[in-house]
């Protein structure tokens, strides 16, 4: 009985390592890894000192290779194993994969999270505690001279602002869904990406150490559907200052700083700040950006940044918004192949060509030299048929002609998909029941008989009169399925006040918005859409119409808006196409 006993416990146990070793294969395999090659060693809890005294806490993933490897750094403020839940344990899951395939990993929580001593003040200690950690890996006998640092929005904020500077065994960097303008990028259009902001603060909040029962009231409140009726209401609330304490009970200073600064000019000199990190890195960069992300811009500013001063940074810009999780894997598998170029000289995994884009509507990945693609200009005017529908077409309006509506900050015209932090309100969604809302205009193309692609930066140039001097205009392109589907692409809001835009002859205002670049291809038989409206709420604060600071307005008034579209007034579209055209 007692020999039956062992055998069966012994059976057990290599079953269950057979089980093992084939989730971490099939892992692989379902992930596209390249094949793994070492087990693993962790140690948990790691103090490094910082150059005042205070100890951050990280986690060290080893390679069980036998030989000096090496390292990738990862510096987070949103945890780290499963003491952070499951944002920590996707943090661990990546952390192995690297080690697997033969790289030391550092996780380090950032100062003030986690694990890690000190107060958090967002992007302030990075650059400081950054360095440090630096000079404490250069001490390590398993370091082998040579660094990589890899990471996720906030996590690639901390790879910028080390770099300029940094020691040559600095020698690649990886950052995703981020940008070296992230403490700018909550209010960069004059107007707060209200429901951006409270989610990260709500998000931060619930990853705050504090027992179990605060832990279970955290997932709780970060459910999607519980927490997008939280961030609703504290949107809403009049005044604005008031969302952090409505949302998370306190008051949160990087909040008040955001309402505060716009209009202050306070964005504008930090930008100027931040604008220098990427032309002053010396490490190889892959930047990896989402047609739907809320750093979309912020990414390709830094590659633009680096175009500029000679550099050829690898690109990766794909269908996803923020919170993909496809992003992360591919941003794993990219980082694999980008590492094992730049920190091992094995390029046999590295593609031929530094940009790959994913051309939606067509479903496919493309690779080009450089980003933008070669494009020509397309000019779509905007103007009405005979039974007042709008269109969109090539040529200018021959007739004078105008569309009006009114905006209503009590009743804000929704955000209908887009740039969010959110699960359940971003990406791409069917706009048909927005486009039904009287303060909505759209116009539109016929259907067209041949694919039209589209690739790189578009622009809106708007003729408009309002009957208040503080507004909003935006601008929303949507591709347009035979069956009536009306899908976003793409978007930008511009704040009018005194001083914006240049005044025409008979009051109108010419104003220029810039969307978001995109790629995708406009089948057979699809129309262009594009809507103009005076809201996305709670994608961006709502405009009072008062004048008020941000954060201070109780008043709400309506705004009654004209676009001019005649050919004195030739408002229009201006699309950068790569392939077919408009007939």
């Amino acid at each position: 009985m007692e020999k039956k006993r062992t055998l069966g416990i012994l059976g057990l146990t290599l079953a269950g390592i057979g089980v093992y070793l084939f989730r971490r294969r099939l892992y692989g395999r379902v992930l596209g890894l390249q094949p793994l090659r070492n087990g693993v060693s962790v140690a948990r809890g790691v103090q490094i000192p910082m150059a005042d005294g205070v100890r951050l806490a990280a986690d060290h993933y080893a390679p069980r290779s036998g030989r000096l490897s090496p390292t990738i750094l990862v510096r987070t403020p949103y945890g780290r194993g499963g003491e952070a839940g499951v944002v920590g344990l996707l943090s661990d899951f990546v952390a192995q994969r690297f080690a697997e395939r033969g790289y030391n990993v550092v996780v380090q929580d950032v100062r003030g999270r986690g694990g890690s001593d000190g107060e958090f003040e967002p992007f302030i200690h990075e650059a400081a505690d950054g360095r440090a950690t630096l000079e404490w890996l250069e001490q390590q006998a398993w370091f082998n001279g040579v660094l990589g640092m890899w990471g996720i929005s906030y996590q690639g904020f901390a790879q910028w602002v080390i770099a300029p500077g940094a020691p040559l065994y600095l020698k690649a960097l990886m950052p995703a869904l981020s940008g070296t303008q992230i403490p700018n990028m909550a209010r960069r259009d004059g107007a707060l990406q209200t429901y951006t902001l409270l989610f990260w603060l709500a998000s931060l909040d619930a990853l705050e150490p504090g027992g179990w029962r605060r832990r279970l009231l955290g997932v709780k409140r970060m459910t999607p559907r519980v927490l997008d009726r939280l961030i609703a209401a504290a949107a809403d609330c009049l005044p604005l200052r008031d969302g952090d304490r409505l949302l998370t009970g306190r008051t949160i200073p990087i909040f008040q700083e955001a309402l505060q600064a716009l209009g202050e000019g306070h964005a504008a000199q930090y930008a100027n700040e931040l604008a220098g990190l990427a032309p002053h890195t010396t490490a190889a960069v892959h930047l990896v950006g989402g047609w739907y992300d809320i750093l979309l811009r912020e990414t390709l500013e830094d590659y633009q940044a680096l175009r500029r001063v000679g550099r050829t940074p690898y690109l990766t810009l794909g269908p996803w918004q923020h919170l993909e999780q496809e992003a992360v894997w591919e941003t794993l598998r990219q980082g694999l192949a980008w590492f094992d170029a730049l920190l091992k000289g094995d390029g046999r995994h590295l593609r031929r060509l530094p940009v790959r884009y994913y051309l939606m509507g067509a479903d496919e990945w493309l690779e080009a030299q450089a980003w933008p693609p070669p494009a020509q200009e397309l000019r779509l005017f905007l103007g009405r048929e005979a039974g007042g529908e709008g269109r969109l077409s090539p040529e200018l309006p021959g007739e004078q002609a105008l569309s009006e509506y009114t905006y209503d900050p009590s009743h804000p015209t929704p955000a209908a998909g887009g740039a969010m932090m959110s699960v359940r309100r971003a990406g791409p969604r069917d706009n048909r029941r927005l486009e039904k809302r009287p303060d909505v205009l759209t116009f539109t193309t016929p259907a067209l008989t041949e694919d039209l692609d589209i690739a790189g930066p578009l622009r809106l140039v708007l003729y408009v009169r309002s009957s208040l001097e503080h507004t909003d205009f935006l601008g929303r392109l949507c591709d347009v399925s035979p069956g009536g589907r009306s899908v976003n692409l793409c978007e930008g809001l511009l704040r009018l006040a005194p001083g914006i835009g240049e005044l025409q002859p008979g009051g109108a205002r010419r104003i220029e918005i810039d969307l978001t670049p995109v790629a995708n291809r406009f089948k057979q038989g699809h129309c262009l859409r594009l809507q103009v409206s005076s809201g996305a709420h709670p994608r961006w604060q709502r405009n009072s119409g008062t004048g008020e600071p941000a954060g201070e307005a109780r008043e709400l008034r309506c705004a009654h808006q004209q676009v001019v579209h005649d050919p004195n007034h030739p408002s229009l579209l201006l699309l950068p196409v790569v392939r077919g055209r408009l007939v």
